[in-house]
């Protein structure tokens, strides 16, 4: 793949948005929505003149069947029956190349009405207002065509990021969810138009993502795009889902500049690097890749999002300890030993942290044995949210606990540290303080201020 690092794009490009659920109050979408997508195999047959009179929106007509990923369970005469009734009502009818390019469909939906889906290879002599290719990789098909009718992603999760770079790439539309992303890889509108600032588009010399098995939500995009914004940065940062890292990396490493790693990619980010700062190399684990002039550089900023947001608190002389023997654990482990500590390593699989706590230096305890009493101060680094991970009730009033964990509601062990009376550190403030740090070593730039209350009103997990 070639390099990004300019990506030339139009000013804006039209914004399409799914619907996938009975609608609601249409006369309420935002004005940067062009064009809505009926998924009739979804939220049946609507009728058109009703969504006319609460949108100027282009209505475009899907009938997905089972093999484009639709729950369209009928034969291909039905579904052609339907396409041709469709024809007549909607202003722009979707056909899949496999089955709907016959002389007869072809005849009742003219070539400026069409949208043609092709999966894998795409014959683009026919006439069409968009042609939609769903492909393995995609941004390669956008750079050689060069044309403003054809649009190509990857499907299923791991496509988001290419949805939102085909825009960048000539691709005149941007299809959206009307509510969260789905599985289909499609961001939803408030992600498209508030992370991403679509339709608004700018070249992009500088190509940023997160990399973990379900970073489709993440807030990252929106704080790191958002500060670009602010500061002027040709650059732009999407999300990037994928089980397995290595083959993803050696796909994309001549595209980006930098990666945010998440769980569980972390030790791996380290074995793919061609070096590694200090603290990544002894935590045997990265969440920072950067691309420099000698390669790819692997970083981890978990020691600074332990310690900064302690700063101001005496720390010499308490007896600490980190549940968790992951990536983030160990580098959070690190942290407190640069402030002179030295924790204790718990952990529920005994071997995999007994080999932490060994590469470390450091004592370790199984989970089962951790009595939480003899410590006053408590990292948790694992990914537990909605139970207790270990009992806080007996820790003494004063004590420290920093829980790495953040979602939509506040953690079970970060409520019981608040009734116990404990100095409760969030994974909102923990997050601040590391994206500011990552962005500083991705940009060389330092990000305007990012209030940690402001994230915790959002919704949405990473």
């Amino acid at each position: 793949m070639s390099s990004p690092r300019t990506m030339a794009a139009p000013d804006t490009c039209s914004v399409v948005a799914c619907l996938t659920d009975p609608p609601g109050d249409l006369s309420r979408l935002p004005d940067a929505v062009a064009g809505i997508q009926v998924r009739a195999d979804l939220v049946g047959d609507l009728d058109p003149f009703v969504l006319k009179d609460s949108t100027a929106a282009s209505l475009i007509y899907s009938l997905r069947s089972s093999a484009a990923g639709g729950r369209h369970a009928g034969g291909v005469d039905d579904r052609h029956r339907r396409l041709l009734h469709a024809a007549r009502r909607y202003d722009v009818v979707e056909l899949e190349a496999e089955t709907d390019l016959t002389a007869g469909m072809l005849d009742a939906v003219p070539p400026h009405r069409r949208q043609i889906l092709w999966r894998g290879q795409a014959g683009l002599g026919i006439g069409a207002r968009l042609h939609v290719v769903e492909t393995a990789d995609p941004l390669r098909m956008l750079r050689k065509l060069g044309r403003g009718d054809v649009t190509a992603y990857e499907t299923g999760p791991a496509g988001m990021w290419s949805r939102l770079l085909a825009p960048r790439l000539g691709a005149r539309v941007a299809f959206c969810r009307f509510g969260e992303a789905g599985p289909d890889g499609m961001p939803g509108l408030a992600q498209l138009l508030h992370d991403y600032r679509f339709p608004r588009l700018h070249a992009v010399e500088m190509l940023f993502g997160i990399v973990g098995t379900d970073v489709s939500r993440s807030l990252s995009p929106r704080l790191h795009n958002a500060a670009y914004h602010e500061l002027g940065l040709p650059a732009f940062f999407v999300p990037m889902t994928t089980p397995r890292f290595e083959p993803r990396f050696e796909s994309i490493k001549d595209t980006f500049t930098g990666l945010t790693v998440v769980s569980p990619h972390k030790t791996e980010a380290v074995r793919l690097a061609d070096s590694a700062s200090v603290d990544a190399a002894r935590a045997d684990g990265a969440n920072l890749l950067v691309h420099g002039s000698r390669g790819w550089r692997a970083f981890c900023t978990d020691p600074v999002g332990v310690l900064r947001p302690l700063k101001g608190i005496r720390l010499a002389g308490r007896r600490a300890a980190v549940v968790g023997c992951g990536g983030a654990g160990r580098g959070a482990a690190i942290g407190l030993l640069h402030a002179g500590l030295f924790p204790t390593m718990v952990n529920r699989d005994g071997d995999r942290g007994a080999r932490a706590a060994a590469l470390l230096g450091l004592d370790f305890v199984p989970l089962h044995r951790f009595d939480a009493r003899h410590y006053d101060l408590v990292v948790h680094a694992t990914t537990v949210r909605d139970e207790l991970p270990f009992e806080v009730k007996a820790m003494r009033p004063g004590s420290i606990l920093v829980d790495l964990t953040y979602g939509s509601r506040e953690t079970a062990l970060t409520a019981a540290g608040r009734r116990r009376g404990l100095t409760v550190v969030d994974g909102w403030d923990v997050l601040v303080v590391e994206v500011a740090r990552q962005f500083r070593l991705m940009t060389g730039h330092q990000m305007p201020p990012v209030a940690a209350a402001a994230l915790r009103t959002d919704r949405r997990e990473e």
